[in-house]
């Protein structure tokens, strides 16, 4: 539970926009989260640190984490996690200039989003819409 709340107040401080307090909450939740064994507790810790590091222009920075928290969603098989690391990838990689690669990305967080008849689809359909 430690790890939890620890995570809980990164998201309470991103939301009041005091990113580098989140990430040293995010930190300790997944330090917290790797000494267990937590695997999917260090996938929402790694995807909250890509958030991050992305919401302070550090595209490259936030692509790391959100890779390694690709990985791990698809080893647990959380394909909604791993729909939303695929389109929080997307979306940073189009940052840095790379829309081939973003692309498939987006198009593998569509089908996941579709596949699980979330609302989240319409977001990756609108994306690809207009980056053809």
């Amino acid at each position: 539970m430690e790890g939890n709340h620890r995570g809980n107040l990164g998201l309470a401080w991103a939301s009041l926009g005091e990113l580098r307090k989140a990430i040293g909450f995010y930190e300790q939740a997944l330090v917290i989260a790797c000494e267990i064994g937590d695997r999917r507790g260090e996938g929402a810790d790694r995807g909250n640190l890509g958030l991050a590091w992305a919401d302070l222009g550090e595209p490259c920075k936030a692509i790391g984490f959100y890779e390694q928290q690709l990985a791990i969603v698809r080893e647990i098989g959380d394909r909604r996690g791993e729909a939303i690391a695929s389109l929080n990838l997307a979306l940073a990689l189009e940052t840095l200039g790379d829309p081939v690669t973003a692309r498939g990305h987006m198009q593998q967080a569509l089908a996941l989003f579709e596949s699980l008849e979330s609302p989240h689809a319409e977001t990756a359909r609108d994306w690809l819409a207009r980056h053809p």
